[in-house]
């Protein structure tokens, strides 16, 4: 049996190889067209970067640590806009989890090829973080749900043909009564999809407003059971907030390295920048945060893969990690000097996501009330 170590290199090399050919000679034009190409979701099917931790026969077979890969290799390249994560390491697994054989035959397989993208609609206008404060209904008529509200800020939800959407079904207040439902958005009557959000982050990657408006959505898309949603949903979300802490650890080990290469070159009162003392102890420092930030993330990846991460923990994760990132971001780019303040340069643009990773998932307050509460 092959060594999990080496299958890994050999599928890290196809991904940065595919992540250098297809993406990176792009990410301008993705960032000004506010999404990265449709097809380009067909390329990545193509080349099995989809659902690799989906198990076969949905989706490549892998586990989650094939998924990291992939995040990894797009934030070598500042471009985690290309919203993978979200399509494979949180839409998919919402499918697989929950859903019967019947759904995942309907849905996995053509997200895996990259012909359904995926999204999770959660966010709406004045609930944030709150769940439990979930306006959007779906009301049961026969066999089909009706289904009326508005969701922001989804990812993915300017091209997906698959949502995930977290609905109320039942009249019962805050976190009671809700249900997850399968949307697909081919030719549905009442969906909309309202602005292509401006950002300033990850402007590469399409944020959208969705409104649904007497939408009918048969009985058979209603995944796990009715009035479980925010039970699933919790589930759930350790993984997204791991992929969230593995994110700013790939982001900050590459924004390390870009920083080295960067002060080692540019010369200022006659020496290499990097001969500053000053500039040697900030990035002793930013490495040093990086590598104890990469062994908490890989370690967390590992209880993962095992079944074991809990919802704590995860919460630990995602706060620490994010405002580690953020830190790390400030001080690399003030050794880029005016230089760093241009778009041109790949560092801006990860200091400038680096900003949205405290915010979703759950803010970083949510998250250090969860782990308060287990005090």
């Amino acid at each position: 049996m092959q060594d999990i170590a080496e299958e890994l290199e050999i599928f890290r090399r196809s991904v940065a190889h595919f992540v250098d050919a297809e993406v990176s000679p792009h990410r301008e034009r993705f960032r000004k067209q506010k999404c990265v190409d449709r097809d380009l979701w067909n390329k990545a099917g193509e080349a099995g970067l989809l659902l690799t931790g989906i198990p076969d026969p949905w989706g490549i077979g892998g586990d989650f640590r094939h998924e990291a890969v992939v995040m990894e290799e797009l934030c070598r390249i500042g471009f985690g806009d290309f919203a993978i994560s979200m399509h494979s390491g949180i839409v998919a697994p919402y499918i697989y989890h929950l859903g019967t054989d019947e759904q995942r035959d309907r849905w996995l397989p053509a997200m895996a090829r990259g012909e359904r993208v995926g999204a999770l609609a959660m966010s709406e206008p004045g609930t944030g973080s709150d769940l439990r404060a979930i306006r959007t209904t779906a009301v049961l008529e026969g066999d089909t749900w009706v289904i009326n509200g508005a969701k922001t800020f989804i990812t993915n939800g300017h091209l997906a043909d698959t949502i995930v959407l977290a609905c109320r079904t039942d009249p019962i207040e805050r976190g009671k009564g809700l249900s997850l439902i399968v949307v697909d958005t081919q030719g549905l009557d009442g969906f909309r999809r309202g602005r292509n959000l401006e950002k300033i982050g990850f402007a590469g990657s399409d944020t959208a407003e969705l409104f649904f408006e007497d939408c009918r959505v048969p009985l058979g898309n209603l995944l796990g059971e009715r009035g479980q949603g925010f039970a699933a949903m919790s589930q759930q979300l350790p993984q997204e907030r791991l992929i969230i802490g593995l994110q700013a650890v790939a982001s900050m080990e590459a924004a390390v390295a870009l920083t080295v290469d960067y002060t080692k070159e540019r010369r200022a009162f006659g020496q290499p920048l990097f001969d500053f003392q000053n500039t040697r102890f900030k990035l002793a420092e930013a490495k040093t945060e990086t590598v104890a930030a990469r062994a908490f993330v890989d370690s967390c990846i590992a209880r993962h893969v095992e079944g074991h991460l809990d919802a704590t923990t995860a919460a630990m994760i995602k706060w620490w990690t994010t405002q580690k990132q953020g830190e790390v971001m400030d001080e690399c780019l003030q050794l880029f000097g005016g230089y760093g303040y241009m778009a041109e340069y790949p560092i801006s643009h990860m200091w400038t996501d680096a900003r949205l990773q405290k915010i979703y998932g759950g803010t970083n307050e949510i998250m250090k009330e969860l782990v308060g509460r287990s005090l």
